[in-house]
């Protein structure tokens, strides 16, 4: 008897390690395209073997005419692929950062949510071709070496686990194995719409790179993020141990801290700044409160987003709390010769 065509195994080899490694609820995010309707049909297979429920859920963002239609259609798909629960969630899409960042956003709460309700982790059907286009992204923006890292296979967010087993995977596999086993593919026309940047990395740049280099340049790109990633690893935990050991309960010591090499010492104020519920913090903030250790010439607080601040006195970086006010009054200290 013949096995299952190459590209339908290769996407169930790559799901079935997780699922056997754990027990824990399964619910696949599915939009009814190829990359997300193949790895529903993978799990979908797997986890009964596993021992694993697996359900599903498809977000309706109300963006486009007859999305409420499709999306029951997805759902009805996901069903008779053996999924359940199989739920549609139909989601308000605000405006911030644009429309792709808002669909996004509203996307992810509504996928906390239902993982939540089921005490389930989050299956994602990014692929080796997303990867590639995280990392240029991250390169374009100059967003600092996590953002070229790209995405992780394993993820906590919002007390949820985000579980991408198809980061191995070309995008060209996932849609030969739909078609292998008849699933109506939904093609997206955003997906194909030159107004968002992404597209035009995977339609424009992408290509180009491939051309001039000379082939290859997806797995390089994603090769590269997994490279990236174990020396930021790495890096984060020398970071932590170095917070765990500067930090009093009070602040952290000014002379100690600035005397740690560049990549650890910006890690160790991040992670010092966000065990404060500082939010949104952005490199900006972060260069201002370097500032303090490396740059000190006696000047004053810091404003961080949300209200907070950071203030230098009697040789200790101290977290102002929001709620102390925007300019809470200090000792001031006299500049490092």
């Amino acid at each position: 008897m013949a096995g299952p065509d190459p590209s339908v195994a290769q996407i169930r080899s790559a799901v079935r390690p997780a699922l056997t490694a754990s027990d824990e609820p399964v619910l696949v995010a599915c939009s009814g395209g190829a990359d997300s309707l193949a790895l529903a049909a993978a799990v979908a297979f797997e986890a009964p073997r596993a021992g694993v429920p697996a359900g599903a859920v498809t977000v309706d963002h109300g963006l486009q005419p007859g999305s409420a239609a499709r999306a029951e259609s997805t759902a009805t798909l996901l069903r008779n692929l053996g999924l359940a629960p199989v739920s549609v969630v139909r989601v308000e899409v605000g405006r911030d950062g644009g429309p792709e960042a808002a669909a996004r956003t509203a996307r992810y709460r509504a996928l906390r949510t239902a993982a939540a309700e089921h005490g389930a982790r989050i299956a994602l059907g990014h692929t080796l071709d997303d990867q590639a286009e995280t990392v240029l992204l991250g390169l374009g923006r100059g967003s600092g070496p996590r953002s070229v890292a790209g995405m992780v296979p394993h993820r906590v967010g919002g007390g949820v686990l985000f579980w991408r087993p198809l980061l191995g995977i070309r995008r060209v596999t996932t849609r030969a194995a739909c078609a292998a086993l008849e699933l109506p593919v939904w093609d997206d026309p955003w997906n194909d719409d030159p107004a968002y940047t992404r597209v035009r990395l995977r339609t424009e740049a992408l290509p180009l790179l491939e051309e001039v280099l000379g082939g290859g340049v997806a797995p390089a790109l994603a090769r590269t993020a997994a490279l990236l990633r174990e020396d930021l690893d790495l890096l984060d935990d020398l970071a932590g141990a170095e917070l765990d050991r500067l930090a009093d309960g009070r602040g952290l010591p000014a002379r100690e801290t600035a005397a740690l090499p560049a990549a650890l010492r910006r890690r160790v104020l991040r992670g010092w700044l966000r065990a404060a519920a500082v939010p949104d913090l952005q490199a900006v903030h972060l260069a201002a409160v370097d500032a303090l250790l490396t740059d000190w010439r006696g000047q004053g607080r810091v404003d961080l987003p949300g209200g907070a601040g950071v203030v230098r006195t009697s040789g200790t970086l101290t977290v102002v709390p929001a709620h102390d006010g925007q300019h809470a009054p200090h000792d001031f200290e006299e500049p490092d010769a």
